[in-house]
């Protein structure tokens, strides 16, 4: 619903906005130092250069962007690096709480303000949950702060008054997407700041100003969700009418209203400034009864829909809009007169193509049957699982690898439960009384040695998990596990500079090369836009190094600028300025990094890669099997690592990731047991869930199960 109530009664605010109205704005203005409105008393804004402590680093505020929910946006900046924040501030002010009520708010904020998908993956399901949750004691306020410039994009609300109303086709993304969020918010397991795991959660506050809209082109747009009620309410006083216990049934209730004012064009009766009552059938428009019917079940107006998962089903049930449909059904009689009208040579027709149609068919499944089982047949001969190992030896066993390497990012995954990969590894037999603890070591200078593998050498570490095998000195063996990689992506833009349309989804190698030494500078050098690029590259040193061979061919010279131009920083935070760029248009941003943090996001498209005359060869394909192309909607997850590309190795960044262990029949085998482990059909299963790609395809039944078994 559309909230018109004051929230904080107990202050006088002639705006009815106490956090953001003008005579607040004015009063700092005049009174730069004010702690309190003059016209109110309600708590002032943050002026420019206040500093805010967390755990993880201290905030600069650079200005206010404004206010949204219970809370008012600024600007900001990391101290330490001047990467840029958004925070939000939430207030406790003193005539609307007493101190025993803030304290067990700010409390209970920081317990739940943030979730994230309890098996720790890099997962991007459109919800804005806060970097880090901060509560100043002293000053009763509370503050969440995201990285990048990404939520202060524009709510909804704001759309419709900058555009007006959505078309039909229009509603039915956003609903799309909407659904997918919900559906992964009410069904998955998630994590709170508090180490608490719960089976899903409400959001519980949907409207139109805590769904934001990100803008790519007039056909491409990204639904995010921010504001969940379960933090969001903690901040509305006693006296502001309290909602009932949010359930799954109320988010679609308040998405189909959402869904409703989006088609409308508004949410509120000008004349009565109350929302909009969607049982008037004069509002609707006429362009499409289906979407009608389907919002009106969303809303619990007609039968309503039992979860967001069928919502969505019937969804994407709907024609294009270009096929002329409807729920109607034709009566009884009518239909049977159409029959009747229907003529012999058109049910003949229709009889040879019924059987030719189940011909192929039977054909296709039992084909497939066949082919399915040849692509399984490697997988099938495996060890099952990983107490099916023989021979582990048993004692406590340190391994190593890269600080920031791959190996160090998926163990964090938590691919089947609520353990960790790494968990899962640590004791992965326990009738042998096995212990594997993983202590990573950085490489300063990983162009010379890899400190992992100088560990493993010294007798530091029993074995290591690294992708740099060759030149191995003869005391060391290596077992490979599975493949790592890289995708080059490039960020969406305007619909007249479209990098992955203009580029036909592809790069060579050659271009990629020039590209990162300063040869090629501008998209117009490759047939786009006239639009500067920028250069990015991931902070894991394996990856950097693997790029350095493979595409700069380990040449010093283009190293060294390669250095120069490259903006070295965290993938996820490039992903971030790429959304952010989306409304202006202007994001050249060329990057790449590990599997594991790009091939499940849609913030950059991944390109496919050209090696000298042989055919492009694109790593991520649909659930079809056939490879992406400019004009899928990456975003809809329906998208997988083709292993193929890898084991037949043709995709030219792929690369093996192995055990390495001493060459030593007198030590304890630990290091190719550990590999033996992770070689176990659950052991695959396992590194295809933590985003690596598996020595063979593993069948679904695997990856649809609990625990890999």
């Amino acid at each position: 619903m559309v909230s018109i109530e004051p929230r904080y009664k107990e202050y006088f605010c002639s705006r009815n906005a106490p956090l953001n109205c003008d005579q607040l704005q004015k009063t700092m203005q005049e009174f730069p130092e004010a702690k309190f409105c003059l016209e109110c008393g309600f708590p002032a804004l943050l002026p420019q250069k206040t500093e805010i402590k967390g755990s993880r680093g201290t905030y600069q505020i650079t200005g206010l962007f404004g206010s949204r929910g219970m809370g008012r946006l600024y600007l900001g900046r990391q101290m330490a690096d001047s990467q840029p924040v958004v925070i939000k501030e939430y207030l406790l002010p003193s005539r609307s709480f007493n101190a025993d009520e803030a304290r067990q708010r700010q409390d209970t904020f920081l317990r739940v303000a943030g979730v994230s998908p309890a098996d720790g993956r890099n997962q991007d399901f459109r919800l804005f949950s806060p970097w880090e949750v901060i509560a100043d004691l002293q000053q009763k306020r509370c503050y969440t702060v995201s990285q990048g410039n990404l939520e202060t994009s524009q709510t909804l609300s704001q759309y419709l008054i900058e555009k007006g109303a959505m078309r039909a086709s229009q509603v039915r993304e956003v609903l799309n997407q909407a659904l997918q969020t919900l559906q992964f918010l009410h069904t998955q397991k998630l994590r709170f700041p508090s180490g608490q795991v719960q089976q899903g959660i409400v959001h519980g506050n949907i409207n139109l100003n805590s769904l934001l809209i990100v803008q790519n082109d007039l056909q491409y747009f990204v639904i995010y969700f921010c504001d969940l009620a379960i933090w969001e309410r903690l901040f509305e006083p006693a006296t502001f009418a309290q909602p009932l216990t949010p359930n799954p049934q109320q988010d679609l209730e308040e998405l189909g209203r959402v869904a409703f004012y989006l088609w409308v064009g508004k949410s509120v009766d000008p004349a009565s400034n109350q929302p909009l009552d969607p049982r008037n059938e004069q509002l609707w428009p006429k362009s499409s009864p289906d979407l009608k019917q389907f919002i009106y079940r969303l809303m619990g107006i007609e039968t309503p829909f039992e979860s967001a998962e069928t919502a969505r089903l019937a969804l994407l049930q709907f024609p294009l809009e270009n096929q002329i449909t409807s729920f109607t059904k034709v009566a009884p009689e009518e239909e049977k007169e159409k029959r009747f009208r229907t003529p012999l040579i058109l049910v003949i027709l229709l009889g040879i193509i019924t059987l030719l149609s189940l011909g192929g068919i039977i054909w296709y499944f039992l084909g497939r049957g066949r082919v399915q089982e040849e692509d399984f047949a490697e997988f099938n001969q495996l060890v099952p699982s990983f107490t099916d190992v023989n021979g582990v030896p048993s004692g406590v066993f340190t391994y190593t690898g890269e600080t920031e390497g791959t190996w160090s990012v998926v163990l964090k995954v938590r691919p089947t439960s609520e353990l960790t990969f790494a968990q899962l590894l640590n004791t992965p037999k326990p009738d042998a009384n096995a212990q594997f603890n993983y202590q990573p070591v950085p490489s300063p200078n990983i162009q010379m040695k890899s400190e992992p593998i100088e560990e493993v050498k010294k007798g530091q570490a029993q074995f290591a998990m690294t992708s740099l095998v060759e030149n191995l000195s003869n005391d060391l063996a290596e077992k490979q596990i599975a493949y790592d990689g890289l995708l080059v992506f490039v960020a969406f833009s305007k619909k007249d500079a479209n990098l992955p349309k203009v580029l036909n989804g592809q790069i060579t190698l050659d271009q990629l090369r020039q590209i990162y030494t300063g040869q090629i500078t501008n998209w117009q050098q490759l047939g786009g836009p006239n639009l500067p690029m920028k250069p990015f590259a991931p902070t894991e040193p394996e990856a950097v190094r693997e790029f350095e061979k493979i595409v700069l061919q380990d040449d010093p010279q283009k190293i060294a600028q390669y250095k120069a131009i490259a903006t070295t920083q965290a993938t996820e935070l490039t992903q971030q300025q790429i959304i952010t760029a989306f409304d202006t248009g202007q994001a050249g941003i060329i990057s790449y990094g590990i599997l594991s943090k790009t091939w499940n996001q849609c913030a950059g498209y991944p390109l496919a890669l050209v090696n000298g005359d042989k055919p492009p060869s694109q790593a991520l394909f649909r659930l079809n099997g056939q490879p992406i192309t400019p004009s899928d909607n990456i975003c809809d997850k329906d998208n997988r690592l083709d292993i193929k590309t890898f084991t037949t190795g043709s995709y030219p960044l792929s690369y093996p990731l192995a055990v390495v262990y001493p060459h030593n029949n007198s030590l304890p085998p630990a290091g190719a047991k550990f590999a033996e482990i992770l070689t176990t059909r659950q052991g695959q299963c396992l590194i295809n869930k933590v985003g690596l790609v598996p020595l063979q395809p593993v069948p679904d039944k695997y990856l649809n199960s609990y625990d890999c078994k």
